[in-house]
């Protein structure tokens, strides 16, 4: 569902129009003046963040160790890229112990 935004060039206030679909058709008004000469903007957008890009955001030139082991992605992944490394299957244990840290669940006895 795509959403464009319009600034009225009566009243300059910006609205959003909701479309069911790319090929809908508008006809756009001003919904706090009913003005009819609207003009399209190019609204924000954000890009979500995939596990290779932060990986490699976080593991370039200057980051610091406190940097790369703050992100809860990366706990374990030593653990993981040596055994991956050596051609050897994570044990279940290991790998339920990596998954519960990544979700906030520390270890007993680890503070």
């Amino acid at each position: 569902m795509p959403i464009y935004e319009y600034r009225c060039n009566g009243c300059g206030q910006v609205s959003s129009f909701f479309l069911r679909s790319i090929s809908s058709t508008i006809d756009p008004s001003c919904p706090h003046c009913q003005g009819k000469d609207l003009q399209r903007r190019m609204s924000s957008f954000a890009m979500g963040k995939t596990e290779q890009g932060v990986q490699e955001r976080l593991s370039g030139p200057g980051v610091s160790p406190q940097e790369y082991y703050s992100d809860p992605r990366n706990i374990g992944r030593n653990v993981e890229d040596t055994f991956h490394r050596h051609g050897m299957d994570l044990p279940p244990s290991v790998r339920e112990s990596i998954d519960s840290a990544r979700q906030g669940n520390l270890p007993p006895g680890v503070e």
